[in-house]
């Protein structure tokens, strides 16, 4: 089933000035009518859609996937939530309401390498990611200055063994509890075990250095080396128990020759991790990814 975007009529005049916008996105067993409900209850609350995408993994028995931005006076969809729950229950959806209005709340982890940090960074604070970033969190303390230089707080929270890694992990959900509704991975080098993913309680984002399934795990760009690869390229995806094999959100490439050794690699990669990033925390702070299994839809 192809994107589609429909305008509907208000049958409430509204003034451009009044207006607020919302996002609605909804999954569930694919039926005929999931369309013309929604629209139908957003048209009788009075709300305008503005866009709507949808999906079916099988129009026979699939699973559907839908999320519409709407507008409508703040009084208008300040209501909708609480209503909309008949609508749902009567298809069986999964669904939640976003505000564009109230950006994610971001925590970015990183170790020595900054690249990733310094580009989420300058998109943020030229107000091109659709994000807040709330804090930023080190195993290693080189980045404090330029954290800071920004009026963001910075912690420095070291691993210093494996045997007591589950220490550090403690300290990170201390800082992390309450403060973020997304964790980003910018080139964090550390395992983050199947306790601190479930007690953090909101997503994570990792980019990973190659374009998985291959070379997973440590060293890719000397791995790609050794296999004379043509293409290197990074992966966004959420993060699991299982390493880097979470559900993909985004991948890009750029094409290498023989002549480039693991440096060059590496310098060549990096561009790719900053825009392949960059976009999936972008797309999934404007809700426009949705979780299929262990893959994932991006309208």
């Amino acid at each position: 089933m192809t994107t589609t975007s429909h305008i509907i009529e208000s049958t409430v005049p509204i003034s451009e000035e009044s207006l607020t916008t919302r996002r609605l996105v909804v999954s569930c067993n694919d039926q005929p009518g999931i369309v013309a409900a929604v629209s139908r209850f957003l048209l009788d609350a009075g709300a305008n859609i503005i866009q709507s995408d949808q999906y079916s993994s099988d129009p026979f028995g699939g699973t559907f996937f839908l999320r519409m931005e709407f507008a409508g006076t703040n009084e208008v969809v300040d209501s909708l939530a609480e209503r909309f729950g008949l609508v749902a229950e009567r298809f069986g959806m999964t669904w939640r309401f976003g505000n564009p209005d109230r950006p994610k709340r971001v925590a970015i982890l990183v170790s020595k390498q900054d690249h990733c940090l310094q580009d989420l960074l300058y998109r943020w604070r030229r107000n091109e990611l659709a994000a807040e970033i709330v804090l930023v969190a080190s195993n290693h303390p080189d980045h404090r200055d330029a954290v800071e230089a920004m009026g963001l707080p910075f912690h420095h929270i070291p691993v210093v063994d494996k045997d007591r890694k589950h220490e550090s992990e403690e300290s990170l959900l201390d800082v992390l509890d309450g403060q973020c509704d997304l964790v980003v991975l910018a080139r964090y080098m550390q395992i983050l075990s199947g306790n601190f993913l479930r007690r953090v309680s909101v997503p994570v984002i990792n980019i990973h250095h190659s374009f998985l399934p291959a070379f997973a795990g440590a060293g890719p760009y000397a791995r790609a080396r050794e296999r004379g690869v043509k293409l290197i390229g990074a992966t966004a995806h959420y993060v699991t128990e299982q390493l880097d094999e979470g559900p993909i959100i985004e991948q890009d490439v750029n094409r290498v020759e023989h002549s480039h050794d693991v440096a060059a690699l590496t310098r060549l990669g990096a561009d790719v991790e900053r825009t392949v990033l960059a976009r999936a925390v972008q797309w999934h702070c404007e809700d426009r990814v949705l979780r299929f299994g262990n893959t994932t839809v991006v309208f």
